[in-house]
């Protein structure tokens, strides 16, 4: 099992900057993809971006060039810094890793946290 606990949402102003971490604890061997996902109201979840195993990252084109997705391995820790936000960027935020044990996949997601963006 991994456990992940997110921090950092919370709200903003347009233009404005948040940094969310997901912390991850537990089996975290194998771990392949790190990921963040986000659901609006009244809308399907959906990829924001994703760092997998070797650093090759990829993003929604709605977020790319103002949101970033790193990782610091010592830590198990993934981030998500996102900048120029906008009130389309208000949603519940969910982290996501995907481990592979021998030959099967196993996901697992973060409680969310909501991140609003508004004047």
């Amino acid at each position: 099992q991994v456990q992940l606990v997110e921090s950092g949402g919370g709200l903003v102003q347009p233009g404005g900057s948040l940094r969310l971490s997901c912390a991850a604890s537990g089996s975290t061997d194998n771990i392949y993809t790190l990921g963040w996902y986000r659901q609006a109201p009244g809308k399907q979840r959906e990829l924001v971006a994703i760092i997998i195993s070797d650093g090759i990252t990829n993003y929604a084109d709605s977020v790319k060039g103002r949101i970033t997705i790193s990782r610091d391995n010592a830590k198990n820790t993934v981030y998500l810094q996102m900048n120029s936000l906008k009130p389309e960027d208000t949603a519940v935020y969910y982290c996501n890793v995907r481990r592979m044990v021998w030959t099967r996949d196993y996901s697992y997601w973060g409680q969310g946290t909501q991140v609003t963006v508004s004047s």
